[in-house]
């Protein structure tokens, strides 16, 4: 009767002791482990969050990127209104300007 005992303590012990040991390393865990987290996606997404804020207007920077890729030579900005970006530079023919709209993606209005 006591070795029965003995073994049922020592089984009582066991499980004890595997129920709590998740415990203390669940406890372990505490504010620093979160601050040390470089990302900051509330859907739990991997990696930083990185998407660029959306544009209402066009940027000068890329109006001159478009007429560079569109031929334009030594591309630069001469006029920026709430309607217009004008882009001045040489094309083949000599000097040439490009007028783009001051919207979102910068679309090409005259040559």
């Amino acid at each position: 009767m006591t070795q029965l005992l003995a073994k049922a303590g020592l089984a009582v012990l066991i499980a004890a002791t595997g129920l709590v040991a998740p415990l203390a390393g669940a406890a372990a865990a505490d504010g620093r482990l979160v601050e040390v987290q470089w990302r900051d996606d509330p859907r739990g997404g991997h990696g930083p969050r990185h998407h660029p804020p959306r544009r209402e207007h066009c940027a000068p920077w890329l109006a001159e990127d478009k007429a560079a890729r569109m031929g334009l030579r030594r591309a630069r900005v001469v006029d920026v209104n709430r309607r217009v970006v004008v882009v001045a530079g040489f094309d083949r023919h000599g000097r040439d300007r490009m007028v783009f709209a001051n919207v979102r993606g910068c679309p090409l209005l005259r040559r």
